[in-house]
């Protein structure tokens, strides 16, 4: 079954070049991006943009392209909409956020998390980007334990196999 990606687009985009300029063409391209992520690896999407200063008196959702886009309503910040949306899918959801506040939240929600940073990572390696492809080839290096700890040198920590694990599927 396909896992539900919630995405808090704010903080995505930061991570791919930050809000100043023109910020309509940059979310736009987002969600260009993203629904050729949903179109080649099939996962459910939606993306939640603030519209807590400047936007409708309701919380707005849209289908573009294929993916979810929802607008918080005026008031209200995006966070309490990814919040409500990773209760609501709780174990069936993936949520992209590197706020703590909602990461923690979607953790006790039961849902996987993704730092914005890692999403990125895997939206250029899906095909989005195909440049990013080949220098993501060339930055890997094996993870490096400490020298004092026992055990298997050649498994990675338990934590690091569970979230490796958790990635495959995206």
């Amino acid at each position: 079954m396909p896992t539900h990606l919630i995405i808090d687009g704010y903080n995505l985009m930061g991570i791919r070049g930050g809000l100043r300029g023109d910020v309509e063409a940059k979310r736009e391209a987002l969600i260009r991006d993203l629904s050729g992520y949903r179109r080649r690896k099939n996962h459910p999407v939606t993306v939640v943009f603030d519209g807590w200063r400047s936007g409708h008196p309701v919380e707005r959702a849209e289908w573009r392209e294929g993916i979810q886009v929802v607008f918080s309503k005026q008031g209200e910040q995006a966070d309490a909409v990814v919040k409500r949306l990773a209760a609501q899918y709780g174990s069936d959801c993936a949520v992209v956020s590197s706020d703590h506040e909602i990461v923690n939240f979607a953790r006790a929600s039961g849902s996987t998390v993704l730092t914005a940073g890692e999403f990125e990572t895997r939206l250029q390696l899906s095909g989005a980007r195909p440049a990013a492809r080949k220098r993501e080839a060339e930055d890997d290096e094996p993870v490096r334990r400490d020298p004092k700890k026992k055990g298997n040198p050649r498994k990675l920590p338990k934590a690091l196999r569970k979230k490796a694990s958790q990635l495959k599927k995206f």
